[in-house]
């Protein structure tokens, strides 16, 4: 206390100055109307400019519940598109129920985890069995492009083997031809943005620029994108071709996937299971 005292009385002519200040500056904007005016509009422009800075950053906060949101919207809406193009359009379909009579839906997940410079790559995200996650499910990106297959599920999270992956084997086709083949990665060249189309027919014309998409034999929908030819007519040592092409996805950037519930999939496995017994 004492040495609040020694300082104040060491400076009180500040102080006085800081008092008087005020006092008149409170005395002129009170008896002068442009003063009093400048005033308010300055202190109103602050006050604005505050509120203002203040909402970029309450956005700013938000801006994971919005994008959490944005992506439960957009698996809502891609199912239904993918509702109606599976639709058989050479005759007339009068649909009764679209939400049970589709096979495919979508299901919005966020990524918790995501390797991409390994030779085996896998991500992890936010759903599992508890939102009817099961192992081999279809995962593509909100873009556009494939991302991979649910892997291990648990009650909350689930992992995703990788298209970056050597085990991962995709049938698709090249969209101008239809002509079948298998999409892999990692096969001499570790690019994360390219991967090889293998066991193309040799007779099929390639060309750079064929777009290439699911076939839709097996858990992905057909026509789903994937990407485009780079480099085509990659000789190998049996009767097929290979083919190079540049992917849609980008895995460096993935913060969202949705993952694609096939709703005839334990049906078609149930049915294919005696004969691969057999086989």
């Amino acid at each position: 206390m004492r040495n609040l005292w020694i300082f104040i009385n060491r400076y009180n002519a500040f102080f006085l100055f800081i008092i008087f200040f005020i006092i008149g500056i409170y005395l002129t904007v009170k008896n002068n109307a442009y003063q009093r005016s400048v005033t308010l509009n300055s202190s109103n422009e602050i006050v604005g400019t505050a509120y203002d800075r203040l909402n970029v950053f309450k956005r700013y906060m938000n801006l994971g519940m919005v994008n959490d949101s944005l992506a439960v919207e957009n698996a809502k809406l891609k199912t239904l598109l993918l509702n109606l193009t599976t639709v058989d359009t050479a005759k007339d379909v009068k649909v009764i129920d679209t939400v049970t009579n589709q096979q495919y839906t979508y299901l919005a997940a966020k990524v918790v985890k995501n390797s991409i410079t390994l030779r085996n790559n896998v991500m992890t995200i936010n759903k599992g069995t508890l939102d009817g996650l099961e192992t081999g499910m279809a995962v593509i990106s909100p873009q556009r492009g494939v991302v991979g297959f649910i892997r291990d599920v648990s009650a909350h999270l689930a992992t995703i083997q990788s298209l970056l992956h050597k085990d991962t084997k995709i049938s698709v086709n090249i969209k101008k031809s239809n002509a079948l083949g298998s999409l892999v990665w990692g096969d001499n060249n570790f690019d994360i943005r390219k991967a090889l189309i293998k066991e193309v027919p040799n007779h099929i014309k390639m060309n750079v620029g064929d777009t290439v998409v699911t076939s839709g034999l097996g858990q992905f929908p057909a026509g789903i994108l994937v990407g485009k030819l780079s480099k085509t007519n990659i000789a190998t040592n049996d009767n097929f071709l290979s083919a190079e092409l540049n992917l849609f996805n980008d895995f460096s950037t993935l913060q969202y996937v949705y993952v694609i519930k096939n709703k005839l999939a334990k049906e078609q496995e149930l049915l294919e299971n005696p004969v691969k017994t057999k086989e």
